[in-house]
């Protein structure tokens, strides 16, 4: 069955291939990028069956609007993968003192999630990209008011998508599957590339496991799960994720943030 899916951060690496072999398989592709150009190169690569949107998830008001072109052209989205990320940027430390980590990774596609819920039906999906590196949130940190080095900013705002991934679903009820996804340490993406030098590993183990945890069946009843690509296999993430209480100052902190651009 042919389903709409919107994958952010798709012109290139893991989210252009994942769009590459959904579209090759008949879906409606919704390709998300910051650049017009490279989202128009990345679209003839795609070809048939795909539309584009330009926004910088660094910024909270241009995720209202990317949410709000996409509901004025769909009524309905099957499936949305969180795949935006960034781990080092030019400037780390946005205009309004928070990290862009924190904002693009975690903050950006939980309003995006949020918009776009009533449109996403219960037997849909929403796959979140978290990592192995995972750390506790220094909540001061994700409030802007402490700098944190590259690494530390994105080890903590890949914990904190994992759990708003967790607490968002045992909130919710009759809601689509809500996972979170280890797509693999160290593919060969940009990423990596310009963060650790590294050629990377195959992007198909990516794509793969994206693809399977947005249509595959053993993800159907995995609503809050971590599922660690590395190892294959459904996994606990980060002991501070399974902390209520930590979980809890996250999620407040998560909402402050978010409420803040409406």
């Amino acid at each position: 069955m042919t389903k709409t899916i919107l994958i952010t951060g798709s012109t290139d690496g893991i989210g252009l291939l994942t769009a590459k072999k959904l579209a090759s398989d008949g879906h409606n592709v919704l390709l998300h990028g910051r650049s017009i150009p490279k989202l128009e190169s990345a679209a003839a690569e795609v070809g048939e069956n795909v539309e584009t949107y330009a926004a910088d998830l660094s910024d909270l008001s241009a995720v209202q609007g990317l949410a709000e072109n996409v509901r004025a052209k769909h009524d309905r989205l099957d499936v949305l993968i969180n795949n935006a990320g960034v781990l080092k940027a030019p400037q780390s430390v946005l205009e309004n003192g928070q990290d862009i980590r924190f904002v693009v990774n975690t903050l950006a596609p939980y309003l995006l999630t949020e918009l776009l819920l009533p449109i996403i039906p219960a037997d849909g999906r929403v796959v979140n990209l978290s990592s192995a590196a995972q750390a506790p949130v220094n909540i001061r940190a994700m409030q802007g008011s402490v700098p944190l080095a590259d690494m530390e900013a994105y080890a903590q705002s890949k914990l904190a998508i994992t759990i708003w991934t967790r607490e968002w679903a045992k909130s919710q009820s009759d809601a689509p599957v809500m996972v979170a996804v280890n797509p693999g340490s160290l593919l060969a993406s940009k990423m990596v590339k310009e963060g650790f030098g590294l050629a990377g590993n195959d992007m198909n183990i990516g794509a793969d496991i994206l693809i399977d945890a947005a249509l595959g069946e053993r993800f159907a009843d995995a609503s809050g799960a971590y599922f660690d690509n590395d190892s294959g296999a459904f996994s606990d993430p980060h002991a501070s994720a399974l902390d209520k209480g930590h979980a809890a100052d996250v999620m407040n902190t998560i909402k402050e943030l978010v409420n803040q651009t409406n």
